[in-house]
């Protein structure tokens, strides 16, 4: 029977299956960008919550040490070996006294 088929034939029922790859592919390729994106996002969430954690943790363990708290946020890096990427991270670190609690702000750039 396949022997008295032509060609045009043969391509007019491929035919629907290509209309629907070309349909699908874009959606496909829009999910898979906005999953990248979305998994870039919550990558970043968790380094700026790990930096407040280290932070917070640093300037406790500064104070039951040493009886005061930190001066400033190089002394942190320096004593305590808080690292961070200044590039995408801006600490805003505003010490009170040597014995209140500093005020931390962490801003994502």
């Amino acid at each position: 029977m396949n022997r008295f088929t032509t060609q045009e034939k043969k391509k007019h029922f491929h035919l629907p299956h290509i209309r629907f790859t070309y349909l699908i592919a874009p959606v496909v390729l829009i999910i898979f960008v906005l999953s990248l994106s979305r998994i870039g996002n919550s990558a970043v969430i968790r380094q700026r919550e790990s930096l407040e954690t280290a932070l917070n943790r640093d300037i406790i363990h500064c104070y039951a040490v040493e009886g005061f708290y930190p001066p400033s946020l190089s002394y942190i890096e320096e004593h305590y070996g808080l690292t961070y990427n200044h590039d995408l991270f801006f600490v805003d670190y505003q010490p009170i006294g040597s014995n209140m609690r500093p005020d931390i702000t962490i801003i994502m750039r």
